[in-house]
């Protein structure tokens, strides 16, 4: 899928929802750690993304 082609699927400019399947540990983990942080799952995930991509340039 191009750049343009999820631009003009995003219903949102700002956001795009999509839907990833991680194994049942990880999951946990990431919801103790959201719980802990008083955060959600999905800034958890958020942050570890962006945090991941701005190491790799």
């Amino acid at each position: 899928m191009t750049k343009d082609e999820l631009i003009s699927e995003c219903s949102d400019p700002d956001k795009q929802s999509i839907t990833i399947e991680l194994p049942c540990e990880m999951a946990a983990r990431v919801q103790k750690l959201a719980e802990e942080n008083n955060t959600t799952l999905s800034n958890i995930l958020i942050e570890a993304l962006d945090s991941f991509m701005r190491r790799q340039g």
